[in-house]
């Protein structure tokens, strides 16, 4: 900021009242200036931001979405063979008749999981940025909650959602189908609970990641006010 004193000789006091005065309401009419322009700035910044983080998170939220109905079409399928062989069991049918039965329905057998897609780079560029901290406080809370369910998520999904199975007797059960080998129903029955829980475990953690997510999608940020 430049000020230029006056060069004239101030004669009286209303001279330099008035020149004082001047000096004043230019000092302010610059500070309020370069206050305005720095909102402007950060709710820019914030808005853009808020634009990044919501399109990548309705990305995320869609994936979600699609691995969760995979997983529960999978599932559908899985409990299905479950309540047959269990009936069979419970009717005392021998091993031979459920083997047939098992094997009409192989196919239903999967060892598949769906795993969505997820991002955080928008979040990651608004803390490295700082226009996260222009976004109001409501918003900015709703976008902590979704990065964090996000990151929860996959945390669970890489450590914890294999924990039920044995994948070597899921794979050794799979093969005596492929091959049309004959298998212990009961063993088989184990085998279609490992799954079962595993794939319900999962869409529970989806749905939930879900329900956290879409406040942050469905609202949107504000700039925080110039202070005065």
């Amino acid at each position: 900021m430049h000020l230029e004193l006056p060069n004239t000789r101030l004669a009286s006091l209303k001279d330099f009242a008035r020149h004082y005065l001047m000096i004043v309401l230019s000092i302010l009419t610059a500070l309020g200036l370069e206050a305005w322009i720095e909102h402007t700035h950060h709710a820019h910044a914030a808005a853009e931001a808020s634009q990044r983080m919501n399109s990548e998170l309705h990305k995320v939220l869609d994936n979600i979405k699609q691995s969760t109905a995979m997983n529960k079409k999978n599932l559908a399928m899985l409990l299905a063979l479950d309540t047959q062989v269990s009936a069979d069991l419970k009717a005392n049918l021998d091993n031979a008749t459920i083997n047939r039965k098992i094997q009409a329905n192989r196919d239903n057998f999967l060892l598949n999981s769906n795993w969505p897609t997820m991002s955080s780079v928008a979040w990651d560029t608004a803390l490295a940025d700082q226009s996260a901290g222009w976004l109001d406080a409501n918003a900015l809370q709703r976008y902590s909650t979704a990065y964090t369910a996000e990151q929860e998520l996959g945390t669970w999904l890489q450590h914890d959602s294999t924990l039920v199975l044995n994948a070597p007797h899921l794979v050794d059960t799979l093969t005596d189908l492929q091959t049309v080998h004959p298998v212990d129903p009961y063993d088989f029955l184990r085998s279609l609970k490992q799954m079962e829980m595993m794939l319900s475990s999962m869409v529970s953690h989806l749905d939930y990641a879900a329900k956290r997510i879409a406040p942050a999608v469905d609202g949107s940020a504000v700039s925080k006010p110039a202070s005065t």
